[in-house]
């Protein structure tokens, strides 16, 4: 035990000593605000203290319910049966080992803890009469500062950790400490904790194996047309335009869960954009570009290749964004190449955001900008990672720190962590438009927003639209959602999904997991739809498929996409998706 403590010990600092002599190397000033939260706590710690009859108040309820701890610890070490003063959130994992509920002392351990943070986080969100922004990202700090603390993540306070040192006479400790070491190495100096075996998998073999060719590229995408399998197909197309945050293979992880596999199955042609993951060469790509080269060149691609003058098209979270955008464009235009759009958890409305809107204030920006400026004029894909990533600590982060580093254990494999982790860059030019026009002004939504010299207004947007949201989306809210849906000037069906911003979406309908609620009314508010609303079991996508279908025309001959207008370029899934950030 002895040995392997000293053993950890020494990899550990070894490993530090390492980081710090490369961080030397491009030496920075440390922020004393990297989160850039200053100014929002001074606003609401400033009204707490304008307040202090209900600072004692506070005070005092967190006496009174330590109070309740000690008596209910002390009834317990006596023998007697009593319930917890509080209990961990549903969905919460930190403590599921027995151990916090069995051993008296991590009993206490683990109230303590809870009762002291949600005592911390009610402080915050009860206060009244500042600036709804600066509470929210008082809030947000707050619970990641609180989540940090949780005894879960010391190994002197979390028993499972303790149990598997003891029982291994610390080479769990070890081999934690190597796998520190290992994930400072692939950082760079910088800490990139492992969530996966990112050997295990391979694009091509073993995720985004539907078969299909690329039969067109530019710049910015290759566009993949996938291998029918039915004898006959709908006449009009259906052409998908993913996130460029992410690849397009979180529609195609596994066979069994592959949303591109199953809409072949229902008899649709199926084309996706894969977006470039772009280098220092593309630094200067706009949102105008993306539209032009990702939008018109890709449906007129698609046209061209299924031989029809129309094509149903979805936008995914941004691709959604840019997808509402260009079919504002094209209202303007005249432009009815595009029969139906549908929605995968994408916002046109920002009133209501995210947390992500937190990220997206000045400060933020012109640090964003200055890591662009020095990454040649894109964003590095970690920066993206490591933000996602922030806003689901606890499961991202946390749980990973514990089993990798307190634990020893080595990553499983995890398909969708392994594309979790395989971020994109982002041009400078684009990046920022987004940001600031979307989040920080939300242009599009007030009819302010102007592309190509055109001011957009989604008023004009006739085309039939299917908008799906998610019920514990995250990062593109149900409510900001249903307001996005509410701007478009056609006929527009809204459903909602259980679980969240990527659960709630591939959801096959196989897996019979989750559940589904459709409302054929677009009332006021979510919580008029929501009242109106029939819940059924299961997946969306049947629902989703029979709208698609009544938009999609009659049958015609499958489409081999070896056999189109256009020569195949190679095979899906093509070699952008293939290169890493």
């Amino acid at each position: 035990m002895s040995a392997n403590l000293a053993r950890a010990a020494l990899t550990a600092q070894g490993a530090i000593a390492e980081a710090a002599l490369r961080q030397a190397e491009r030496p920075a000033a440390l922020s004393p605000d990297p989160f850039h939260v200053a100014p929002a706590l001074t606003d609401v710690m400033g009204r707490l203290s304008s307040q202090p009859e209900r600072l004692v108040r506070a005070q005092a309820d967190l006496f009174q319910r330590y109070l309740e701890l000690w008596q209910s610890a002390a009834r317990k070490a006596s023998g007697e049966t009593v319930e917890p003063v509080v209990s961990p959130a549903k969905g919460d994992k930190r403590f599921n080992d027995p151990d916090w509920a069995e051993n008296p002392v991590f009993d206490v351990i683990k109230q303590s803890y809870l009762l002291t943070s949600n005592w911390l986080n009610a402080l915050v969100s009860d206060v009244q009469d500042v600036d709804p922004m600066n509470k929210r990202q008082v809030e947000f700090f707050m619970k990641m500062l609180t989540d940090a603390f949780s005894p879960s993540n010391f190994l002197a306070s979390n028993p499972a950790a303790l149990r598997e040192a003891m029982s291994s006479q610390g080479e769990s400790l070890v081999r934690g400490m190597e796998n520190f070491a290992a994930d400072l190495q692939r950082g760079g100096g910088k800490l990139s904790i492992s969530q996966t075996d990112y050997e295990m998998f391979e694009i091509g073999r073993n995720v985004a194996t539907a078969p299909g060719k690329v039969i067109f590229q530019n710049e910015i995408l290759q566009l993949i047309q996938f291998q029918p399998t039915t004898e006959q197909v709908h006449e009009i197309p259906l052409l998908i335009f993913p996130p460029w945050i992410n690849k397009f293979y979180i529609l195609d992880l596994r066979p069994e869960n592959s949303m591109i596999r199953w809409l072949a199955d229902q008899g649709f042609t199926v084309f996706v954009a894969s977006w470039v993951n772009p280098d220092q060469k593309l630094a200067a790509k706009t949102f105008d570009d993306y539209m032009h080269q990702g939008i018109y060149e890709a449906t007129d691609a698609a046209m061209a290749q299924a031989g029809v003058t129309q094509v149903n098209t979805v936008g995914y979270c941004i691709g959604g964004t840019l997808l509402s955008s260009t079919l504002a464009h094209m209202a303007a235009k005249g432009d009815k190449r595009i029969a139906s759009a549908t929605f995968f958890a994408a916002q046109q409305d920002f009133a209501e955001a995210g947390d992500l809107l937190l990220f997206t204030n000045e400060d933020w920006l012109s640090d964003l900008e200055k890591q662009m400026d020095a990454g040649g004029g894109v964003l590095s894909g970690k920066t993206m990672a490591d933000t996602f990533n922030m806003l689901r600590s606890n499961d991202l982060i946390w749980s990973f720190f514990v089993s990798n580093y307190l634990m020893g254990k080595e990553p499983k494999p995890f398909d969708l962590l392994f594309w979790n982790s395989d971020q994109t860059r982002m041009p400078k030019a684009l990046h920022l438009f987004y940001l600031r026009k979307f989040y920080g002004e939300n242009a599009l939504a007030k009819g302010e927003l102007v592309m190509d010299n055109v001011k957009l207004d989604l008023s004009k947007v006739k085309t039939p639209v299917y908008v799906q949201s998610s019920k514990e989306d995250h990062i593109a809210p149900m409510r900001s959602v249903y307001r996005g849906a509410k701007l478009f000037g056609g006929p527009v069906t809204f459903t909602l999904a259980g679980s969240g911003h990527i659960a709630g979406v591939i959801n096959a309908p196989v897996a019979n997991k989750y559940q589904h609620w459709t409302n054929a009314n677009l009332p006021d508010t979510p919580e008029a739809w929501m009242d109106g609303a029939k819940e059924t079991p299961g997946s969306w996508w049947p629902h989703w498929a029979e709208w698609l279908k009544a938009k999609s025309g009659g049958m015609v001959e499958a489409r081999d996409p070896a056999k189109g207008k256009f020569k195949p370029i190679e095979d899906a899934p093509g070699s952008y998706v293939k290169v890493k950030s």
